[in-house]
């Protein structure tokens, strides 16, 4: 294939999905509502004092079924940003891959990395590009996340299928257990919390959505099969790694047996499972 040229009105500047789109190697949306496709489920965002948690869930559904327990959802979109997704999992994961390269391609053309803001905008019209699809029933609904150099700290963005746009002041969740996440994190979360402490909140929100929402996966001791996470601060993206996520489960896991054990009859079912944090 020759190189594309366009003339200088008419050029796409550093934007690849827009290179892609003038030169016609766009993907073709369908036509027809599609059926059983794979779905990723939970993913959450909190804000710490040196920046922000993401985490995932690994399970992925296709209407009732568990089509994949190891899906991975949150990716470094650059060195210091994330994206998890959430919605039909063959277009999700294509659009990160889209999303990280049209970073790199921006940075390599420009000289410089794009601002957050920036990069929140940029995912925002991808996920409205995608609309059509969505409307077939494959929506994408990402969560993103990153360091703003600028700022000096952590900010979080959820979207709607619609492309539409919304930072979040401390915590963000999306996917079908994002209700049940996001009030497990709105009960414990407070300001400045430490890596540790963030780390173990999100794990209990996942644990908590699990609980509740058959569609997100939880800690699956005999596999080994645990949530994904990472850490983005000034230094960077840096995922955790599974034997201490494994650990902080087991601690979650004897705190809420140990409250199981010593419920009172007078306690309601949910006080016994450990929802009183």
């Amino acid at each position: 294939m020759a190189f594309p040229f366009f003339p200088p009105d008419d050029d796409p500047g550093p934007s690849f999905s827009e290179l892609l789109r003038r030169s016609g190697l766009a993907p073709a949306v369908p036509t027809e509502k599609l059926e059983g496709v794979t779905h990723g489920t939970t993913v959450i965002a909190i804000r710490y004092a040196d920046g922000v948690v993401m985490a995932g869930d690994r399970r992925a559904t296709s209407g009732h079924l568990i089509s994949h327990r190891t899906m991975e959802k949150v990716y470094p979109a650059d060195r210091h940003s994330g994206v998890a997704i959430a919605g039909a999992a063959g277009p999700a994961m294509e659009m990160v891959k889209l999303f990280q390269l049209q970073l790199e391609h921006y940075e390599k053309v420009e000289g410089t990395e794009l601002s957050l803001e920036g990069k929140a905008n940029q995912l925002s019209a991808m996920v409205r590009g995608h609309l059509p699809a969505a409307m077939q029933g494959m929506a994408v609904v990402p969560l993103f996340a990153g360091y703003d150099l600028r700022r000096g700290g952590g900010r979080l963005f959820q979207y709607d299928v619609t492309g539409g746009r919304y930072e979040e002041a401390d915590f963000a969740t999306t996917g079908s257990g994002s209700l049940h996440a996001g009030t497990v994190i709105k009960i414990g979360y407070r300001q400045g919390m430490s890596r540790e402490e963030t780390l173990d909140l999100g794990i209990q929100a996942l644990f908590q959505a699990a609980d509740e929402d058959s569609a997100t996966g939880g800690p699956d001791l005999v596999r080994g099969i645990y949530p994904t996470m990472a850490t983005i601060t000034a230094a960077g993206f840096v995922s955790v790694t599974d034997d201490e996520i494994a650990t902080r489960f087991r601690g979650l896991l004897d705190r809420l047996a140990t409250t199981e054990s010593t419920a009172t009859v007078g306690d309601t079912p949910s006080m016994a499972r450990g929802d009183r944090s």
